[in-house]
């Protein structure tokens, strides 16, 4: 008796996008009389049933008409051109500082971006989220990640008042309206001119608005000319070169709306007679367009008219400057495919052809393949994909997350080369990652059973099972559970900062392993630290990944909360109490706040105690710790000193006031941050010490003062100051010395003189020394560091004129004494300033140096070894071009530096390059067997023969057409050399080896025809072997591609 059992597309054809490999266990008896072929042992699946193919089945609960329900979460989409990218390195994309910024902004906004390098370079940004928060990331991601171009544009002072409007309300409107930062000079400055800070398209439509109201205001006479936008190209010309003109000639302002603000007015400004004559000009242009041009529509698709535009709409301008035509395009965010051609009518055709090639000049094109197949075609560490993308390196290849499609980007041939390789990968990868036949020939044995899987050509989703009706049902319950295994497991990847990923795996991972032994199904696995990446990645059952991913989430929520930070800052000499005996005191306050406390060791002279854990336990600490320094501090006290006298009273790196702490033990002095306008400044310490220190620090502030004047700090004490009656003078009033130039000294005859003497030398007086305006900002240095290290120095006062006034003049103020020693150390200053401008002139001599782009990667050398060196030979500095850079000449490498240095740097390099010029490449071939001891460990062997013979020798890649091909480049002999050292070690490997082709080897083992590993170049995979078979959990590095396809663990 016979029986059937049924596996529905559901269970198994439905979800195979879920199929993910399984370790599988068994062994099928080896038929020794047939050997079946590769795609008989291991049939692919068929594609999914088509509807109505089965019958008879109950509706499915979810099968009625659900309603859709719209979205809370937008997406939004924007460019950002190579030249506006504020990070260019793309070696590191992804990990850079432009994956930080945007963490950053994710954490901050809430939204979701994701970024991707286009092929021109440029960046690409998709941000998903709320309304809310979209707008706020896209906000910060211009500011952060796009470069902030700046232009300036002068308007009539007079003007600016109503740029700024009604409290400044315009102005902001302006700004939000445009996306930039508009700077106005105050009215005491005297400049003219609005510098704009922003992307380039918001500083053109700031630029066009900004002068639109200046020539509203405009006494001078404004014309407001309102033509159709289509003909405003024709009117501004290619490049806007005939606006350029008309405005030279006529004299008169032109300003036409850019072609992204949706404006038909042109509007022109000056002198009477100018803007008539240019209003003339401009409609004598409109008017003799309007009636010689015609138009003609065009479909293009949507995809190709970013090629069209070109970058920052070049290519639009070209077909302007070549025939004629203007061309106008749909606005980017609109569905529309139309492209309106419009121009005299025998000029239409090649301006047609010239859009037709841009369009065509770039494909796009679309590979359907599952989801789940992504990573195994991208391949570990991108292997697969990086072979296509290095064979054809103008194709960009992009994965979307969640869908079965790959897009394809680039030139039309390389894109259907690129297609063709994919679509091969796809074919390989769904044939293998289907069920087994060694699964089913197990089955089939232990059951008893029959078990047919219909060929793909069937396209049924139907397993038909025949047998026993006990051997059916173990069978039919076992390939389900296999089915339901394999669809459920994922992969899901958690963003978590690498600062907590030690904390998350804990000493010596105990903690990492409690997760992993409460989730013993899922699979976690921690990027390398040097890769400095915050992608966890969890695999396994789909409800084990989520509720790990939620325990995860929860863990790092608690590390987060209590990883806040305060410092507090305490005496030095209390830290022993805060400890306590034995530690006493700073455990129970770890203990009963819940917080980690650390203190500065003996030697350093930090006074400040780091509290870390949750906000409100470090505050409680805090307090606790403060109170201790309280009960031992006997004395505070507050003296007033003017907030301008702080800096000079810290003196450099604060070494005034901490010579005062020192002298007086235990005393702490407290100033007021800058900018608080405060004048107070509490000094904390021993009753007699705070006295001291007070003093001392009164003290110098009196000599700070300096020119005749005295200065009366006193003590607050929170009282007000106690009335006066007439006659009165209190004593803490400051002294306000009387306005009078003249000094009377009384005394003995020979006394006055001396002190006569003594005071007119304190008396400052004030000299001129002459120095080259171009010096100036040299001599004020960094930040002024350079200006204020000479007045500290000379102890005198330097005034430098304002740049705009570019004076030759430096006036230096301070005593007699003083003043040679100032005078001098200036003009010393300014001879090294002179000596130095000399010196740079004579290292900017330049020679371009024209060398063949083939040859630029072997002059920069492995890591730029070779270069570096011919930089630190000659002294010089050397420069390639910039491969994104179009404008540059791509052969020229220019050298700057001293004019013999420059010579000989030069020479060096074109003596490598006809070295270079006089090589020969050779191909030998050698066998595949003796490739690895060849090579030697870590390239080992093979590193030291190129070095010996000065040759360079490339083995083929694996899965290469020839395998036993090695190409060996150098000078000829050289070549003639390593050739015949090879073809001796090859002889010596091989004779040493004892290889036997015809000797008989180990077990067949399973047999098919015609399988993967067949193929030239690849080989059978080793089933003993844990790289070929690996245990799941283990991370194996893999030395070379396997037949069975790229790992991933």
């Amino acid at each position: 008796m016979s029986s059937v059992a049924v596996l529905t597309p559901e269970s198994f054809a439905e979800h195979r996008s879920g199929l993910k490999d399984q370790e599988m266990t068994g062994c099928v008896p080896e038929d020794e009389a047939y050997i079946p072929t590769y795609l008989e042992a291991f049939p692919p699946l068929p594609e999914k049933g088509a509807p109505g193919e089965k019958t008879g089945e109950p509706a499915s609960a979810w099968g009625g008409k659900i309603r859709p329900i719209k979205a809370s979460v937008i997406t939004q989409v924007f460019h950002v051109p190579l030249e506006e990218r504020r990070y260019k390195d793309n070696s590191q994309f992804g990990e850079g500082e432009e994956a930080k910024v945007c963490l950053d902004i994710m954490q901050r906004t809430g939204a979701h971006i994701e970024l991707s390098l286009a092929k021109d370079q440029g960046l690409s940004i998709m941000v998903t989220g709320k309304l809310e928060s979209v707008m706020k990331a896209r906000k910060e991601i211009v500011a952060r990640l796009q470069t902030q171009a700046s232009a300036t544009v002068a308007i009539p002072k007079e003007h600016h008042r109503f740029v700024i409007g009604k409290n400044g309300e315009k102005l902001q409107e302006l700004e939000l309206k445009t996306a930039t930062k508009i700077a106005i000079p105050r009215p005491d400055d005297p400049s003219a001119n609005i510098r704009i800070t922003g992307t380039k398209e918001g500083i053109e439509k700031a630029r066009h608005e900004i002068l639109l109201i200046s020539a509203e205001q405009d006494k001078r006479a404004v014309e407001r000319l309102c033509l159709e936008k289509a003909f405003h190209p024709f009117i501004a010309g290619a490049h806007n070169r005939l606006v350029q003109e008309l405005s030279q000639e006529t004299g008169a302002r032109i300003s036409i709306p850019p072609p992204s603000l949706p404006r038909d007015e042109i509007v022109i400004t000056g002198e009477k007679e100018a803007v008539a004559l240019a209003l003339s000009r401009i409609r004598a242009i409109y008017d003799d367009k309007k009636r010689k041009t015609t138009t003609i529509s065009v479909e293009v698709k949507k995809s190709q008219h970013k090629y069209i535009i070109g970058p920052k709409g070049n290519t639009l301008q070209e077909i302007l400057e070549t025939t004629g035509v203007s061309v106008e395009m749909p606005p980017l965010d609109s569905g529309s495919e139309t492209i309106i051609l419009r121009g005299e009518p025998d000029k239409l055709g090649p301006a047609l052809t010239q859009v037709y090639a841009k369009a065509k000049s770039v494909m796009v094109v679309e590979v359907t393949a599952p989801a789940w197949l992504h990573r195994f075609i991208i391949g570990k560490k991108g292997q697969n994909i990086g072979r296509i993308t290095q064979q054809l390196p103008r194709v960009h290849i992009e994965f979307t997350d969640g869908e079965e499609r790959i897009s394809l980007e680039g030139p039309t041939a390389e894109v259907e080369q690129a297609q063709a390789q994919i679509q091969e990968i796809i074919k390989d990868l769904v044939s293998t990652h289907t069920l087994s036949q060694s699964v089913i020939n197990r089955i089939k044995e232990q059951y008893k059973v029959s078990v047919r899987i219909p060929q793909d050509s069937e396209r049924s989703g139907l397993v038909r099972i025949e047998g026993d009706p006990k051997g059916v049902q173990l069978a039919r319950r076992e390939l389900i559970e296999m089915v339901q295994r394999m669809e459920n497991e994922r992969t899901k990847d958690l963003i978590v900062e690498q600062k907590l990923h030690r904390s998350i795996i804990g000493q010596k991972g105990e903690k990492i392993k409690e997760v992993r032994d409460k989730f013993p199904e899922v699979i976690i696995n921690f990027p390398d630290p040097s890769q400095k990446s915050d992608i966890v990645q969890l695999r396994g059952p789909k409800n084990e990944v989520e509720k790990c991913g939620k325990f995860l989430q929860k863990i790092i929520a608690d590390l987060i909360e209590n990883s806040f930070s305060l410092s507090v800052p305490i005496f030095k000499q209390f830290h022993k109490n805060i400890i306590g005996k034995g530690g006493a005191n700073i455990k129970k306050i770890r203990e009963e706040t819940n917080t980690k406390i650390d203190l500065p060791t003996e030697n350093s002279n930090s006074e400040m105690i780091v509290i870390t854990g949750k906000k409100s336990n470090c505050e409680a600490a805090r307090d606790r710790i403060l109170s201790i320094q309280r009960e031992l501090v006997r004395d505070e006290a507050e003296v007033a000193i003017p907030a301008r006298l702080h800096n000079s009273l810290i003196g450099s790196k604060g070494c005034l006031v901490r010579s005062i702490m020192e002298d007086c033990s235990g005393v702490h002095i407290h100033f007021p941050s800058e900018g608080s306008g405060s004048d107070k400044v509490t000094i904390r310490g021993p009753v007699g010490e705070v006295e001291k220190a007070k003093k001392q620090l009164l003290q110098l502030a009196e000599e700070k003062v300096g020119g005749g004047k005295k200065l009366i700090c006193r003590e607050t004490t929170g009282q007000e100051a106690p009335p006066q009656e007439n006659g009165d003078v209190s004593p803490e009033a400051e002294f306000v010395a009387p306005k009078c130039d003249i000094i009377t000294i009384a005394g003995r005859a020979e006394k006055c003189e001396p002190a006569k003497a003594a005071l007119l030398a304190l008396v400052p007086i004030t000299e001129d020394v002459e120095v080259s305006y171009e010096l100036h900002r040299y001599i004020i240095g960094q930040k002024g560091s350079g200006i204020r290290k000479m007045m500290e120095e000379y102890e005198v006062n330097i005034w430098v004129p304002q740049p705009e006034k570019q004076l030759d003049v430096i006036k230096v103020t301070g005593l007699v004494a003083n003043m040679v020693r100032a005078k001098q150390g200036l003009l010393d200053r300014v001879k090294e300033l002179q000596a130095e401008q000399a010196d740079r002139a004579l290292r900017s001599f330049k020679v371009i140096l024209s060398v063949d782009p083939k040859f630029h990667p072997k002059i920069i050398g492995r890591k730029g070894a070779v270069i570096s060196q011919i930089r630190k030979d000659h002294d010089v500095s050397i420069q390639f071009p910039d491969k994104g850079d179009e404008q540059q000449v791509c052969d020229a490498i220019v050298i700057l530096g001293y004019e013999r240095n420059v010579e000989e740097a030069s020479q060096a390099i074109q003596q490598l390059v006809a070295e270079w010029q006089e090589m020969v490449s050779r191909d030998v071939h050698l066998d595949p067997r003796t490739h690895a001891r060849i090579i030697g460990a870590r390239g080992k062997a093979i590193r030291k023969l190129m070095e010996e013979f000065k040759v360079d020798i490339r083995f083929p890649q694996p899965g290469s057409d020839e395998p036993d091909k090695v190409a060996v480049t150098g000078l000829p002999e050289a070549v003639d050399n390593a050739i015949d050292h090879l073809l001796n070690l090859e002889e010596e490997y091989v004779r040493g080896a004892g290889v036997d082709d015809s000797s008989g080897g180990p077990a067949k083992g399973f047999v098919v025809l015609d399988a993967p590993w067949n193929a030239a170049g690849n080989k059978a995979p080793d089933m003993s072997s844990a790289e070929d078979f690996p245990t799941f959990g283990m991370g194996v590095a893999p030395k070379q591609a396997s037949a069975w396809g790229p790992k991933k663990f």
